[in-house]
């Protein structure tokens, strides 16, 4: 850990080192090295327990320079996805990144007074940041990417996961991610279980869920992909897991989620700005394009920035509207073991457009052709879900995980 001095000063300082901060940092390492950037972190790794994966064409321009640094996993020859009426091989090519590849590229990249981690923040504000114990930093622009805030301004379900990385004992002889396998018993939700292969003998299983509430049973799913795995023949010892807990957002108002977390002249970034895709949640492709707008516009007063990402998360809200009335045609027009139905469907159309989907670039003819043909879900269902309101994104103190 690298410990804050009292009165450091910044250019710009960026609490938070999850995946929005880190590429921050990063991308403003790289467009100007004598800029003085502090990167706050409270956990002692930046970027958590977390994969995070992507296809190639999801990145803007820019965005696989930013990321070279980074020790990935690709996939040239595409993926697998399973469903119970068929299967399909698609050849798109695929990404991942770890967080502790995230991590020790972050701290090989970035000048060695910029990281900050094991510390956490007691208040911000526009001139800067206060840490627990007293400790000040103070900066020309302060950037909060600590993440989502649960808000009531928002509705929606919750995509619940449990991952397991596995060592199999012998080779498993998977050569491309199984990005959805949904033959597997619903359970009140639309259920698939995710696999990477990342090494001969090493696996990334994980089990997911699209349901109406943010229990997550850390018992039920471990002893299911532990069943998963055995019908697979995949045997081995568990070397690494991850859980999560993620809003799947069908409505809302920014504009007053905006106002509640808004701090005069502090910049809001990430998942915390609400600039993710509602309803699939990947971050990845966003966060790129944030790092690089704020490297681009690395030299405006707080202020200014503030307001540029505030205008930003707007123009993301506006251009993801049309996942979020398909995220409450999911969770409102079908009985939860039926969902699946909607994303079978959905991988049958073409290779383009189901990237151009995941990176929330659905052109016009894109959506009238994922919205047209025959449905999966009733009509009615249909109609009625798009009336009505989706639960508010904000439960009960530790409802979130029973394990």
């Amino acid at each position: 850990m690298t410990p804050a001095t009292s009165g450091a000063r910044a250019d710009i300082a960026i609490l938070g080192g999850g995946l929005a901060g880190g590429l921050i940092a990063l991308a403003l390492r790289r467009a100007d090295p004598s800029m003085a950037v502090v990167l706050i972190e409270a956990g002692e790794t930046l970027g958590g327990n977390h994969r995070w994966s992507w296809f190639e064409s999801d990145l803007p321009q820019g965005g696989a320079a930013l990321l070279a640094p980074f020790r990935k996993i690709h996939w040239p020859a595409g993926y697998d996805v399973h469903f119970p009426e068929h299967s399909r091989r698609l050849e798109s090519t695929y990404l991942s990144l770890a967080s502790a590849d995230f991590d020790a590229a972050l701290r090989r990249e970035l000048a060695q007074s910029t990281i900050h981690t094991g510390r956490n923040v007691a208040s911000v504000d526009a001139r800067g940041a206060t840490l627990e114990g007293g400790e000040r930093i103070e900066a020309r622009c302060v950037i909060d990417a600590r993440g989502f805030i649960l808000s009531d301004a928002f509705e929606g379900g919750w995509q619940v996961f449990m991952g397991r990385h596995l060592r199999t004992d012998a080779p498993h002889d998977v050569d491309r991610p199984i990005v959805m396998d949904a033959k597997v018993r619903q359970h009140d939700a639309f259920r698939f279980v995710y696999t990477l292969p990342l090494a001969a003998d090493e696996l990334f299983v994980e089990d997911t869920y699209y349901q109406d509430s943010p229990v997550l049973d850390r018992a039920a799913l471990s002893s299911r992909i532990e069943r998963y795995c055995d019908a697979m023949g995949w045997q081995g010892e568990p070397i690494g897991f991850e859980t999560g807990v993620l809003p799947v957002i069908t409505g809302g108002d920014l504009a007053r989620y905006q106002r509640q977390v808004r701090v005069p002249g502090v910049t809001i970034a990430g998942a915390r700005a609400m600039i993710a895709h509602p309803l699939t949640s990947y971050t990845l492709p966003f966060a790129v394009e944030t790092a690089l707008l704020v490297a681009e516009n690395r030299d405006l007063p707080g202020e200014q920035m503030a307001a540029l990402l505030e205008a930003h998360a707007r123009r993301v809200w506006q251009r993801t509207g049309f996942y979020r009335m398909l995220g409450k045609m999911l969770f409102g027009a079908a009985k939860p073991e039926e969902r699946y139905r909607i994303f079978s469907r959905f991988y049958r159309l073409s290779p383009g457009l189901i990237e151009r989907f995941y990176a929330a670039r659905s052109t016009t003819p894109d959506k009238l052709r994922v919205l047209t043909g025959k449905p999966p879900v009733p009509i009615p269902h249909a109609l009625r879900a798009l009336a009505s309101h989706r639960p508010p994104l904000a439960p009960p103190e530790g409802t979130a995980d029973n394990g």
